[in-house]
Parts: structure tokens; C-alpha cells; sequence
């Protein structure tokens, strides 16, 4: 089943932010979605639910614990108990929702540069104030900057933002890694919420996505796991995500939370989500090798057309991070490139101080789109 991508006159048609924010002459490979078709599963289970005009409030995860639950045993080998999913609006709102009941007004929460720029905001949102611990670099190697991360809880740090697939590296921890972050909350008596919206789009050729709350007892009394069906199926706009907490401590905290939270879920997302998460695996599979295809032609087509630009091969999701500093660019070559080759690229200055010089290209599309894509940068530079 592979994953058709409809005619770029037909995506221009698309009112999702997309296809709407840049005027036509811009081919836009910034924002996460993917141009592909819906899995028809899930889109059958949208569509049920219009026909049945069952489209009232959202009472409840319904069917979406036992499908995550069977999904993350297929995928990860990861036991989840239905129970411990509860459902709200998307992964952003986890993330809000979970710090809010887990800090105080003031604390600090740790996150690490380059990383999802809405992190910025969200911790100042639920009431804490940001830590940048960026990560550690060595030449196209991104890891964990621990011995950081270490030094933040101890001057005060109440939480790590953990961001796992890392966006926008496409980046999956090492199991090593997410033990000792584990064992470094549990010290400092901080909480983990571990935002795995990627988590699905784990390439086949690498290791299995290990949750951060499967590594151990203690990542499970200190971690808050932050899923979605959004990304691997490409349905944002249907606002439904999972926290998932599996000990006592952190049960408690999410039963703080006010009943809107859940309340606010749409029911045609959680329609959406345990479809997909029940029988969307061989479109995810099919979409996953798409993915994995358009990255070989992205390497390619940039050795070939524009070699001084470094692409971070991402293990995970349709995100690929392009190094641009060897062409003079400036700090965001994002604008550079938009103003001359009309082609928009997600800045990289938006992911934090590490981010200066580097550029983030979305290849969840034709194959044909991400040579023009490339093409554009070619004319840019």
C-alpha cells in the first residue's frame, strides 16, 4: 500500500496551514504534515461517525486504550494497561497540562536546544520557566547533554521537557540514556513528561523507539508519556492525544487535573486514533518506507546539487536537519532561501541557540517534491 501524494495543484487547494500561509509561487516544506492521503481506515472512521451524526462530546477514551495498548506491544514491546491512557486535545495540551499539576509558579523545566519551538512556550504556559540544556554535538551526533541536565536539577530544575523522537533531529534516545535521565529525576525528586508524538515514524532499518516509560520502574514513577496518532497518520487537525502515566505518583498527579482537559477531546479524533492505531499499520509501514526513499533522494539530490549543505539524517519522522553554516547564510537561512528560491523552510533559529545556521525541510511528500525542493536551494545559494 504506498501512500499516494496528490498533485501539487490539488494540495494548493488544501486550507491547512500548509498550503495556506505562502502565495503559490512557494513550495511549502516547513510545518509537520505530510501530503499524503489519509489511511483509509481512519479516514472510514471519520466518516462514520459524520454519517451516524455522532458528532457530540468526547466522554471518555473509549476504544483508544486498548488500541494504543495493542499498538505500542506490536511496535515497541512496550506493555501499557488501557486504563493508564487518558485522552485530550493534542500533545501540546499534555505537555501544559502535565507541568501544571507537577511544578509550581516559578520552577524551572529543562529542555534541550534545538528542539520543537512551541517548547518555548508551553512551559511558561503551565506556569514554570525555561532551562535551556542544549544538546551535545559531535560532528553529525546528537546526544543528551546528561552531566547538564544533571547540573539544572540540581540548582532547582522540577522538570525535564524530554522531546523523544527529538524534533527536529529525528532523534531516538538510546535506551542507556533514558535510564540515567530517569535515575537523575528520581534523585532530584523532578518529573519527566516525555513528548513521543513521533514515536510511529521510527525507520525500519534502526533499533525499535523505546518509551521512556518502559526502561524501568523508575522512569514510570517519575515519566508522563505524551502520545498522538497525529503525526504517524497525519491528522493534527483532529485534536486527540494520550497521556499515559503508569505509578501511583504519577497517576495522581494527571487525577489533579481539571475534567475539561479530557472533556475538550474531539470525538472525531478519538475515532480517528483508534482506528489507526488498530489497523493503520500497513499504511504506516508504507508511509514509513516512502519516507525512508524520499531521505535517500534528499541526500543525493544535495550531494549532487548544493554539496556544502550537511543534511542530520533523521532515525525517526519526515523531518530532515540541513546545516547550512558552510554556505554564509547567515543565522537563518530559512529567509534567505525564501526570499530567493522561494522555498519555505522552518527556521532554524526558532529551535533555540543551536539552531543558528541550520534549517528544517519536511519530505513527507512526492519524491519529485523533494528534488524541486532541492532545486529551490540550489537557485537560493
Amino acid at each position: 500500500m504506498t501512500p499516494r501524494a496528490p498533485e501539487l495543484a490539488a494540495l494548493r487547494r488544501r486550507t491547512s496551514a500548509k498550503w495556506s500561509t505562502y502565495p503559490d509561487d512557494v513550495l511549502p516544506m516547513f510545518v509537520a504534515e505530510m501530503d499524503f492521503d489519509l489511511a483509509p481506515v481512519v479516514a472510514d472512521a471519520m466518516l462514520e461517525q459524520v454519517r451516524t451524526s455522532d458528532i457530540g462530546y468526547c466522554d471518555g477514551p473509549g476504544g483508544v486504550g486498548a488500541a494504543f495498548s495493542g499498538f505500542a506491544d506490536r511496535h515497541w514491546g512496550w506493555a501499557v494497561d488501557p486504563a493508564d491512557v487518558r485522552l485530550t486535545t493534542d500533545v501540546s495540551v499534555v505537555i501544559v497540562e502535565a507541568l501544571r499539576v507537577a511544578i509550581e509558579p516559578g520552577d524551572p523545566v529543562v529542555i534541550t536546544p534545538p528542539v520543537y519551538p512551541p517548547f518555548f512556550e508551553l512551559i511558561p504556559e503551565a506556569g514554570g520557566r525555561v532551562v535551556e540544556v542544549p544538546l551535545q554535538l559531535d560532528r553529525t551526533r546528537w546526544a543528551l547533554d546528561l552531566d547538564g541536565i544533571e547540573s539544572a536539577l540540581r540548582a532547582g530544575a522540577r522538570a525535564v521537557l524530554l522531546c523523544h523522537p527529538h524534533n527536529p533531529l529525528g532523534l531516538a534516545h538510546p535506551r542507556e540514556h533514558l535510564v540515567a535521565l530517569a535515575e537523575l529525576a528520581a534523585e532530584h525528586d523532578a518529573v519527566v513528561v516525555s513528548d513521543e508524538i513521533h514515536a510511529p515514524l521510527i525507520h525500519h532499518f534502526e533499533p525499535t523507539f523505546v518509551p521512556f516509560l518502559s526502561v524501568g520502574d523508575t522512569a514510570r514513577e517519575v515519566g508522563i508519556a505524551a502520545h498522538s496518532a497525529s503525526k504517524g497518520f497525519n491528522i493534527a487537525g483532529a485534536k486527540c492525544a494520550l497521556m499515559v502515566a503508569a505509578a501511583d505518583r504519577t497517576r495522581a498527579l494527571l487525577d489533579r487535573q481539571p475534567a475539561e482537559v479530557g472533556f475538550r477531546t474531539s470525538i472525531l479524533g478519538r475515532a480517528a486514533t483508534e482506528a489507526a492505531f488498530t489497523g493503520g499499520d500497513d499504511w504506516l509501514f508504507s508511509t514509513v518506507d516512502r519516507i525512508v526513499e524520499n531521505l535517500d533522494i534528499l541526500g543525493q539530490v544535495l550531494d549532487d546539487e548544493v554539496p556544502e549543505v550537511v543534511l542530520h539524517r533523521p532515525t525517526a519522522s519526515y523531518l530532515a536537519w540541513l546545516d547550512f553554516r558552510a554556505l554564509g547564510l547567515g543565522d537563518d537561512p530559512a529567509a534567505q532561501i525564501l526570499e530567493r528560491g522561494r522555498l519555505a523552510l522552518h527556521s532554524g533559529p526558532a529551535f533555540g541557540e543551536p539552531g543558528r545556521g541550520f534549517a528544517r525541510m519536511n519530505v513527507g511528500c512526492a519524491p519529485e517534491l523533494v528534488i524541486d525542493g532541492v532545486q529551490r536551494i540550489a537557485r537560493a545559494v
